[in-house]
């Protein structure tokens, strides 16, 4: 289905009309994000005089080496719809606009390297820094608590490891680790299910408290990544499954293309 990311190459015979389209589509794609290595565009209308009525068979386009936001960091991308109709005439002054929502099958790749950066992102950091709910004020004397130097590494069959520091403000970091399974939920959040605590590196007088910390550092996790927050400017990411490939984490689902964004 989406073929190899360098290989959407215009055959011959592609009229001018598909030309300016993939020229325009290419450019107001790339401008979606704060960084492209590669944005590809393949549009298809047969006959060419489809267009002008603003019909196309389907729309194609890969990515590689994006950047989303600034801070997240995408290792490939590609998207496919069938027939949509779109506003020939924007066409003409440069712009891509969609005449009605439509959908794209799409799939996503990113990087364990990307997963990890993505953690120095302000999104993610605020959500793991200075935390004051009960459940951690109470092993910290009151103090708030913050998630530090997280590492991930992925496993087959959906898992990760997961290393990071506890500080309680005490003047010592709590070390933790933990395998967590992924798996997709309602098509939309990313859940991190079944933690198991590996303590074999903690000092014996942390154990206790890296196992409570390591539970609830799972548990904000589980609740931290939906979709609906990364979403760009009208549209919105669908899941159906995603896996491990190395170091590589795959998922598949869907786009809801309402129009298309602006920038990211």
């Amino acid at each position: 289905m989406f073929g190899g990311l360098t290989g959407l190459q215009d055959p011959k015979g592609t009229d001018w009309g598909e030309k300016m389209l993939n020229t325009v589509a290419s450019q107001t794609i790339r401008h979606l994000f704060t960084q492209s290595e590669l944005v590809e565009v393949l549009v298809r209308c047969y006959p060419s005089s489809k267009l002008l009525q603003g019909s196309i068979d389907s729309f194609k386009m890969s990515g590689r080496g994006l950047v989303i936001r600034r801070d997240f960091a995408v290792e490939e991308m590609s998207f496919e719809t069938d027939a949509v109709a779109i506003d020939f005439g924007a066409v003409l002054s440069g712009k891509l606009n969609l005449k009605q929502p439509t959908q794209a099958i799409a799939q996503i790749v990113l990087s364990e390297d990307g997963i990890n950066q993505a953690f120095n992102a302000e999104l993610v950091k605020k959500r793991l820094i200075n935390l004051s709910v009960p459940a951690l004020t109470e092993l910290s004397g009151g103090k708030p608590v913050s998630f530090t130097e997280v590492q991930v590494q992925l496993l087959p069959q959906s898992r990760l490891r997961l290393s990071a520091k506890a500080d309680l403000n005490s003047g010592e970091l709590i070390p933790l680790q933990m395998t967590l399974s992924l798996s997709v939920e309602k098509r939309r959040r990313i859940a991190f299910k079944d933690p198991k605590i590996e303590l074999d590196q903690v000092p014996e007088a942390q154990k206790e408290i890296s196992q409570t910390l390591s539970l609830a550092l799972a548990e904000i996790l589980d609740n931290m990544v939906d979709l609906d927050r990364f979403d760009l400017d009208g549209v919105k990411m669908r899941l159906n499954r995603l896996e491990t490939e190395g170091q590589r984490l795959i998922f598949s689902g869907y786009a809801e293309i309402e129009r298309i964004p602006r920038s990211s």
